[in-house]
């Protein structure tokens, strides 16, 4: 024995005190020549390690925190429980983890998540059947993608979105594994096809619900009825400013379109966003544009019959009639009921039309299953398929691709794809072009029971890591926690 020395150790806290653990311990000389050791110190099982200030258990808990918290916010947490500990010490026990062993992955799931989002991405690995994630990767290209399955032999189903990096990864990475397109996206890009389509035949669905006003709706003496405006004009009968500038962007962004000249040049030539410019080449037609910007619904609209009714009784206050609208639950102000009475101070007001629905509210009429349909919104989608024979159309498409996606009913894409084809639906066509491009997957994933639903949620728990994080950390120690996370 060479001597003895006092080891002191923090150890987790009794009562919300810290406590510190003092041990003599002894010191031996090495008696093997060949040893470089001259001495060494006796270890306590279960209490002290080599070099350690901390006890077994209290590492365990610190370690537990900054899985859980990281730096500073498990800095708080400590000390609300009697530890006392810097967050750079939590950070350096995260990262002294060493990664979780490398587990055969036959079924792998693949998404992105924004670490600053319109800036940088990374991907997300998924073991589909452990349900756990196996690693994280820089960026959201082919490459990074290509590399770690060219390491993994072993995948032989790999799920994902319709990211064309991701398919040109696992198609040079993994090419024996099927590709298996995810069913919710899928279903979002048909559900995006249709609000485009219901945008651009909207003008039908205003026809049908406009109705004409009965001949005893307005007072007496007055010389015509009063015809509330219908999005293009305010209430004062003047050209609305956002939708002159629409058409007028529409305008000339079609014409140079036709002179073929690029997006980039028409943008630079007209002061535009990239996105911008690009929307309005997409567009098929004026009305497209101009549905959100007609339709945009107001605080009145709930409130215009009872307005309609009190006015054609004779009722003109104004104030009275923002007072009773108030007790409806009107939550404006006055003057939002004055600048809509105010045209029919001179002419009558008709019985309040039945206003027409606004795109997405038609959309997810026709992207419900019709089973669960109100029998009130099944009534008025039937009067919009029964006025537009393109939204039938798209009406029976979506219902057809429903069947195909809860039948598990792949093989029958194809003919599916023709049939939206055979329909005058541009929005459809383009949605068929880019199903064809990645088919194999798009079938397999309207066949296969296996989804990214579980790489979703992991997604979710991961943004939930970056907030806990206040944005302050690298993509090191983040990809540490998403492979620690329980």
């Amino acid at each position: 024995m060479h001597g003895r020395y006092v080891r002191r150790l923090a150890d987790t806290a009794i009562g919300g005190r810290a406590v510190v653990v003092e041990l003599l311990v002894r010191r031996f000389r090495c008696l093997n020549s060949v040893c470089i050791a001259v001495t060494f110190a006796e270890q306590i099982e279960g209490l002290t390690t080599p070099h350690a200030r901390k006890t077994p258990l209290l590492r365990s808990v610190l370690l537990s925190i900054a899985c859980t918290l990281a730096g500073r916010p498990g800095a708080r947490l400590a000390a609300l429980l009697g530890i006392r500990v810097a967050k750079d010490t939590l950070l350096h026990l995260l990262r002294a983890v060493p990664d979780p062993p490398e587990r055969r992955v036959r079924v792998l799931g693949v998404d992105d998540f924004a670490l600053r989002k319109g800036d940088s991405y990374a991907t997300v690995l998924v073991d589909l059947e452990a349900r756990r994630p196996v690693d994280v990767l820089s960026g959201r290209d082919a490459e990074p993608l290509a590399a770690w399955l060219a390491g993994h032999p072993e995948v032989e189903i790999i799920c994902r979105d319709r990211a064309d990096a991701y398919a040109e990864g696992a198609r040079i990475g993994a090419p024996q594994a099927i590709q298996v397109a995810d069913g919710w996206h899928l279903w979002r890009n048909l559900a995006e096809a249709v609000e485009k389509t219901v945008g651009s035949h909207h003008t039908c669905i205003r026809t049908t619900f406009a109705t004409a006003p009965p001949p005893n709706s307005t007072r007496p003496g007055t010389a015509e009825a009063f015809d509330p405006p219908d999005g293009t004009r305010d209430c004062l009968d003047r050209p609305r400013r956002l939708v002159a500038r629409t058409k007028e962007r529409y305008v000339a962004v079609q014409e140079r379109l036709a002179e073929g000249k690029s997006l980039g040049a028409i943008g630079r030539e007209l002061r535009l966003d990239h996105s911008t410019v690009r929307r309005f080449a997409r567009a098929t037609s004026l009305d497209e544009l101009l549905t959100k910007a007609v339709n945009r619904q107001s605080i009145l609209d709930e409130y215009k019959p009872h307005l309609h009714q009190r006015w054609n009784e004779g009722c003109h206050d104004i104030p009275r009639l923002y007072r009773e609208v108030q007790e409806l639950g009107f939550p404006g102000d006055i003057q939002t009921v004055r600048r809509y009475l105010r045209p029919s101070k001179e002419r009558g007001l008709p019985v309040a039309p039945r206003p027409a629905p606004r795109p997405r509210r038609v959309v997810r009429w026709i992207t419900t299953d019709p089973t669960r349909l109100p029998a009130g919104d099944a009534q008025e989608l039937k009067e919009i398929r029964s006025a537009c024979p393109h939204l039938d159309a798209t009406t029976r498409h979506v219902r057809d691709f429903a069947a195909m996606l809860h039948d598990r009913r792949g093989d029958m894409l194809p003919d599916w794809m023709d049939r939206v084809l055979a329909d005058d639906l541009p929005a459809l066509h383009s949605l068929v072009t880019g199903l064809r491009r990645d088919q194999d997957a798009v079938a397999a994933g309207l066949s296969s029971s296996w989804s990214s639903g579980q790489v979703e949620g992991h997604v979710t728990r991961i943004k939930l890591l970056k907030r806990k994080g206040y944005g302050r950390a690298n993509l090191d120690l983040l990809r540490r926690r998403i492979l620690l996370m329980i």
